[in-house]
C-alpha cells in the first residue's frame, strides 16, 4: 500500500534520472576495464551477486552484461528507485530492502557490491550485514566516491535569475541529518580499516578515475550528448525538488542553457567543460 512506501531518498535528496543517468556514464561499458581488476571476479561463473543500495539500478544493469553468467539481485529502499528498475531494466531481481536489515539468509550470496552506500550506514551493521549474507570466501565490493574535479562550461553557468532563486529557496540547516545522509563518513584509509575489523580478509584497494569531458574526441557523438543530457537532468530535478512557485520560470532558463550546449557541441564548438569522478573501490573475503 501506499503508506508503506519509502521515497524519501528520490524525493528529498537526489532525484531518479540524476542517479540513473549519471551512474550509467559511469558504469558504462568503455570503463569496465578499470573495474574489471579490483573485482576480480570470474566473468562466467555463475555465481550470485547482492547490489545494496542500487538506486534505480544503473550498476546492476552492468553488472547484468559484465557477468553474464551471474544471477544478480538488487535492494533499496527507496520504493521510487525499485519501481522505477523493475520497469526499465530487465534480467535483475530487485526488491525493496534495508541495509541494515537484509531480507536474505546466511549464506546466500557470492559476492556483495555497494555503491556509495557506506557513508550513510552505521558500519558494523553495513559490513556485519554483508558478512553474514555472504558465503564462506565470498567477496565483499565497496565502492566509495572520492573527491574529483568539475569545471562547467560557460554557456552553463547560473544566471543572476538562477542565483537569486536559489539563494529565495530556505533550507534547513538539519536536512542531512533528517534524512540521514553520510552520518558515517570514512578516510580512504578508515574504510579498509574498517572492513578489517570487521571481519574481512585479504582486503585490497584501488581507484577508479572517470573522465566525462563532453568535448574529448575519444567520446561518441552518442556518448558526449549522453553526458550533458545527465547534467541537464540533475539541473532540473534541484530545481524541482525545492517546490518553488518560480520552478517552471527557472526550468525555461535551464532547458534553453543546454540547448545552447547542445548546440554548440553539434557545430563543433568546443568548451571544455568537464566532470571527473574517482571511486574508491575496496575488496574483502569474507573470513
Amino acid at each position: 500500500m501506499r503508506e508503506n512506501r519509502n521515497t524519501i531518498w528520490s524525493e528529498h535528496v537526489q532525484g531518479i534520472m540524476t542517479l540513473y543517468l549519471s551512474r550509467k556514464l559511469r558504469f558504462d561499458d568503455m570503463f569496465f576495464t578499470q573495474y574489471e581488476g579490483l573485482f576480480d571476479l570470474d566473468r562466467s561463473a555463475e555465481i550470485k551477486i547482492l547490489e545494496i543500495g542500487c538506486g534505480p539500478g544503473a550498476l546492476a544493469e552492468s553488472l547484468h552484461r559484465w557477468y553474464p553468467g551471474a544471477h544478480i539481485t538488487a535492494i533499496d529502499r527507496d520504493s521510487n528507485f525499485i519501481s522505477f528498475a523493475k520497469e526499465n531494466i530487465p534480467g535483475v531481481d530487485f526488491r525493496e530492502g534495508d541495509a541494515t536489515r537484509l531480507p536474505f539468509e546466511d549464506g546466500t550470496f557470492d559476492v556483495t557490491i555497494s555503491n556509495t552506500v557506506q557513508e550513510h550506514v552505521e558500519p558494523a551493521a553495513f559490513w556485519g550485514e554483508q558478512r553474514r549474507v555472504l558465503k564462506p570466501g565470498g567477496v565483499c565490493l565497496c565502492l566509495s566516491a572520492r573527491k574529483g574535479l568539475h569545471c562547467t562550461a560557460p554557456c552553463l553557468e547560473k544566471t543572476e535569475k538562477e542565483k537569486a532563486f536559489w539563494e529565495s529557496i530556505l533550507q534547513s540547516e538539519d536536512d542531512l541529518e533528517k534524512f540521514r545522509v553520510c552520518r558515517f563518513p570514512m578516510s580512504e584509509s578508515e574504510i579498509p580499516a574498517s572492513m578489517e575489523k570487521n571481519g574481512f580478509i585479504d582486503v585490497i584497494t584501488g581507484y577508479a578515475v572517470i573522465d566525462l569531458t563532453p568535448d574529448a574526441p575519444k567520446y561518441s557523438a552518442d556518448m558526449a550528448e549522453r553526458m550533458i543530457e545527465a547534467m541537464h537532468q540533475n539541473d532540473i530535478e534541484a530545481v524541482e525538488s525545492a517546490h518553488s512557485d518560480q520552478t517552471v520560470e527557472i526550468l525555461s532558463v535551464i532547458n534553453s542553457k543546454y540547448e545552447e550546449r547542445l548546440r554548440l557541441y553539434r557545430e563543433g564548438r568546443k568548451q571544455w567543460d568537464t566532470s571527473v569522478s574517482i571511486t574508491m573501490i575496496i575488496r574483502g573475503v569474507k573470513g
